[in-house]
Order: structure tokens, then C-alpha cells, then sequence
């Protein structure tokens, strides 16, 4: 598994009390970047929040903890209530099927809130009056936001989701565009697009007694497996380095430990229990929740 040195954003916003806007814009260039991509692979999150979002060494976003995502069809909506009850779509809330884009991107506004503000937008201890703030939009942006920050706050945290910023509509606001960045990269899309190979990289696997043809085809075809795994740390470290060539990169003391762990494991099977959360107990609790607040 990657390592992200730099803990949870959660963490990150607690000990600074709050994020600066240049830096929260950066983060969430990164965090919209990724939604639009497993999006593009019709997967949706679902519980999309600072304590899922890890920072690497270089302090760039690592969107995890995909037990609550699912797959969907191209226009397919979505009934199951999920996640967490902060960051949860109004529509969700109130028992309506969903368009998975639209309640992921709630949750990146309420995400850029905590960023920049430091501490949620919608918050309540007694769960009934936290789903009626959440399904009036009752919030209140403080007086040290800028206004642009207001504004793109306000038209992601919209309760409709029609009238609900698109992906592309974040990316005209001007706030979005306070720091200039490099284009994003779109991703690769398995079975689409090829996966992109270092021969440089698959060299030095021959160092560790691999076929380098067979790596190579394993590489190109996504298998996870030692081989692929023993490429990805050299190619990571590769990366870190910046690209220089590095004597310990070669050397089998790097990954010799990773690569019998893999071969060992290669083949063997174990049972993960998911992590299942429902708001705020079950799909029967949540539905009644939204009765009884429908009928308020």
C-alpha cells in the first residue's frame, strides 16, 4: 500500500485551525481532479471527507476508503443512503434517488467549507435538526471568506441538484483559477487507454531475477501481482528522486524485503470484513428520519 507521509487533510485543517485559500484551492484542484476521473470510470464515492483524503510527501491529495462507492450506468440513478451524515446531499437525505457526480460534489463543498473556514458548514449533536439544516441549506459563510470563495461555496452547496455547479462550472470560477497551475492529468481508463511503461524501470527489474517480458506484459495488462508490485515501488522511488537516476535504486536491499513479502503472498486469499456505514443506523433508519422530517 502507498505510503502518504503527510497524514489526513482532517488532521492537516485541526493543527492549522484552517487552511489558507491559495492552499485550499490547490487541494481541491486535486480533489475535483480526482472525483471527475472515477467518475469517468462510473464509480461513485460516497463518503468523500477530510479523514479519506491523505497527503503524500509532497503534499498532494490521495482520495481512499472507497468501501461505500459503487459502479453505475452512464445516466443511472442511485437510491442507496450512505456515508457520512456532515457531508451527506440534501436529496440523499430525503430518500431520493441520486445522481452520483452531483452528491460527491456536495461533499467537495463541504469539504473546500472546512477547508477554509475550519469547521463544518452544517453541524448539529441531535441528528434530526442536522438533516433539517442540511435539506434548507441553512449555513452561514464567516465575514474573513473572500467573497469568491462565498460565491463558488454557495453554487456548490446548493440544494438542488440541478442548479447544482457542474465539474466544468467549478473550473470557470474565478476562484478556482487563484493559482495557475499545470494542465491536470485525465488518467488512464483500463482497457481504454494503455498503461503507460518505463522500459527504464523494467530493466532494473532484472536485477530481481524477473522475465523481462513477462513483467512487461504484466505491467500492460494492470495485473497485481510481485512483479507489478516490485515495479511500482521502483518507479515510485524513481519518481521521488525526481527522475535521477539513484545507486540505491538498483540495489536489492530496496525492495528485496517487499518482493518476498509479495511472492509469498502471491496466490494466497484472505477475508476482509468492509467497513459498512448507513446514516445514520440503517437504510430502514434513514428512510424513517426522512419521513418524519418530510412530514414536518
Amino acid at each position: 500500500m502507498e505510503y502518504a507521509s503527510g497524514g489526513e487533510l482532517f488532521e492537516y485543517i485541526v493543527s492549522n485551525n484552517r487552511i489558507k485559500e491559495k492552499e485550499a484551492c490547490k487541494f481541491f484542484r486535486q480533489i475535483i481532479a480526482g472525483i471527475e476521473y472515477i467518475h469517468k470510470l462510473n464509480v461513485v464515492h460516497r463518503d468523500l471527507k477530510p479523514e479519506n483524503l491523505l497527503l503524500d510527501y509532497n503534499m498532494n491529495i490521495k482520495i481512499v476508503d472507497f468501501g461505500l462507492s459503487n459502479t453505475y450506468k452512464d445516466g443511472q440513478q442511485l437510491k442507496t443512503a450512505c456515508g457520512s451524515p456532515c457531508y451527506a446531499a440534501p436529496e440523499m437525505i430525503a430518500g431520493k434517488k441520486y445522481n452520483g457526480l452531483q452528491v460527491d460534489i456536495w461533499s467537495c463543498g463541504v469539504i473546500l467549507f472546512a477547508m477554509i473556514c475550519g469547521y463544518l458548514p452544517f453541524e448539529d449533536a441531535n441528528t434530526s435538526n442536522l438533516y433539517k439544516k442540511i435539506l434548507n441549506g441553512d449555513f452561514q459563510i464567516p465575514k474573513f471568506v473572500s467573497p469568491e470563495a462565498k460565491d463558488l461555496l454557495k453554487c456548490i452547496l446548493n440544494t438542488d441538484p440541478q442548479k447544482r455547479y457542474t465539474i466544468q462550472d467549478i473550473r470557470n470560477h474565478p476562484w478556482y483559477n487563484i493559482i495557475k497551475s499545470e494542465k491536470e492529468p485525465e488518467g488512464i481508463v483500463i482497457g481504454m487507454n494503455p498503461v503507460p511503461v518505463d522500459n527504464n524501470i523494467v530493466q532494473k527489474l532484472e536485477k530481481f531475477n524477473f522475465s523481462l517480458s513477462y513483467a512487461k506484459k504484466c505491467i500492460e495488462a494492470n495485473k497485481h501481482n510481485h512483479v507489478t508490485t516490485s515495479y511500482y515501488l521502483l518507479l515510485q522511488e524513481h519518481l521521488r528522486n525526481g527522475g535521477k537516476s539513484n545507486a540505491d535504486l538498483s540495489s536489492p536491499s530496496f525492495i528485496s524485503t517487499a518482493i518476498s513479502q509479495t511472492q509469498n503472498e502471491e496466490g494466497s486469499s484472505s477475508s476482509h470484513s468492509k467497513r459498512r456505514v448507513s446514516i445514520p443506523n440503517s437504510s430502514n433508519d434513514f428512510e424513517a428520519t426522512s419521513a418524519a422530517l418530510s412530514s414536518k
